[in-house]
């Protein structure tokens, strides 16, 4: 599989970064966070379709990503996402090739981009975390980096067929290992605690109660 070369994600960068700067006052916090080298795991909580786009948009290094498998039957649009580094996973999936994909990934040093909340808000608060990315990272000794998007939801709800403007926030906290969790914590009990704590470090710069309007266009 040919991805897009890095030349050419160095070319559409500053486009970006002025678009996003021009239509949501984008900013980011904490970038530093994210080792430039060896595996990775970026765990955003998953607000609007701009997620992967705008948490990518500072990185300096490919980025992988994980994405459900209705999405690459598209046209076009599976083309544009596996050319971007993204394979799909089906929801049914346990222990996949996707999955598998994933811990050889981290294994050999890459970075993973995977949504923790499994899919999109649909009212713009925090939901549940799923565990099994935060196996992964564990079984691949890979640091864990949480990221706060905050304002995407606004400007791209659920049910709206366009973005509008407004503001963006995105706010890269310092990566979390195995040394964060309880020296005791039993190994079974690993990942749920390492979700927890992933999880509070994401809602710690979230608004306590999320303002959007419900209108559809």
């Amino acid at each position: 599989m040919r991805y897009a070369p890095p030349w050419f994600l160095g070319l559409c960068r500053p486009i970006l970064w002025l678009l996003a700067r021009l239509l949501f006052r984008i900013r980011f916090h904490g970038a530093e966070h994210v080792p430039r080298s060896g595996p990775v795991l970026l765990a955003p909580n998953h607000v609007s379709y701009l997620d992967p786009i705008l948490v990518t948009m500072p990185i300096r290094r490919p980025l992988y990503y994980i994405a459900w498998e209705p999405f690459f039957r598209i046209p076009v649009l599976g083309a544009l996402m596996r050319w971007a580094r993204a394979f799909p996973v089906r929801e049914d999936e346990v222990n996949s090739q996707a999955v598998r994909r994933a811990l050889r990934l981290l294994q050999s040093g890459e970075a993973l981009m995977v949504f923790p909340e499994g899919g999109r808000t649909v009212d713009g608060r925090l939901q549940a975390f799923r565990s099994g990315a935060f196996r992964l990272a564990l079984a691949a000794d890979a640091p864990i980096v949480p990221v706060t998007i905050a304002g995407a939801f606004e400007v791209w709800p659920v049910g709206r067929r366009w973005p509008r403007p407004g503001r963006v926030t995105i706010t890269y906290h310092p990566p979390l290992t195995g040394k964060d969790l309880p020296s005791g914590a039993a190994r079974k009990a690993r990942p749920e605690l390492m979700v927890e704590l992933a999880r509070q470090r994401i809602a710690a710069v979230l608004p306590p109660s999320p303002q959007h309007e419900e209108s559809v266009e």
